[in-house]
């Protein structure tokens, strides 16, 4: 049997998955909550503030606002709006920081789903 290559969670059919791709290993699409948290960590250490002041002026506690900026939470938007307009951002600000690292993040991705349709259509 192979492998689950989404580790902690259960996979029906893993000998499809491990198919998919000879060339590449399977590559998950990072999650929202890790972009918004690099995007947060990011925009606040640009200026030159600590976890603690931003917290502070978000109103969360400096443990919650450090788990979103690890994406180890995944904040309400009504969190996001705090915490956005703490560091003097706009939620589009942060939408957009997102959709670019996805967008960066998409080429692989694109490559990775050619690359088994080719292997496909080979076989």
């Amino acid at each position: 049997m192979a492998e689950n290559p989404f580790p902690g969670q259960r996979s029906e059919a893993p000998d499809v998955v491990a198919h998919l791709s000879p060339v590449s290993p399977l590559r998950r699409e990072p999650l929202w909550r890790h972009l918004l948290g690099g995007s947060l960590r990011r925009r606040r250490t640009e200026r030159g503030e600590t976890l603690e002041t931003v917290a502070a002026r978000a109103g969360v506690s400096t443990q919650y606002l450090s788990e979103i900026e690890r994406g180890r939470k995944e904040p309400s938007s009504e969190i996001i709006a705090v915490v956005a307009r703490a560091l003097d951002v706009t939620l589009v600000d942060l939408t957009l920081d997102v959709a670019q690292a996805l967008t960066v993040e998409r080429p692989a991705v694109e490559q990775r789903t050619a690359s088994a349709t080719c292997f496909a259509l080979a076989a």
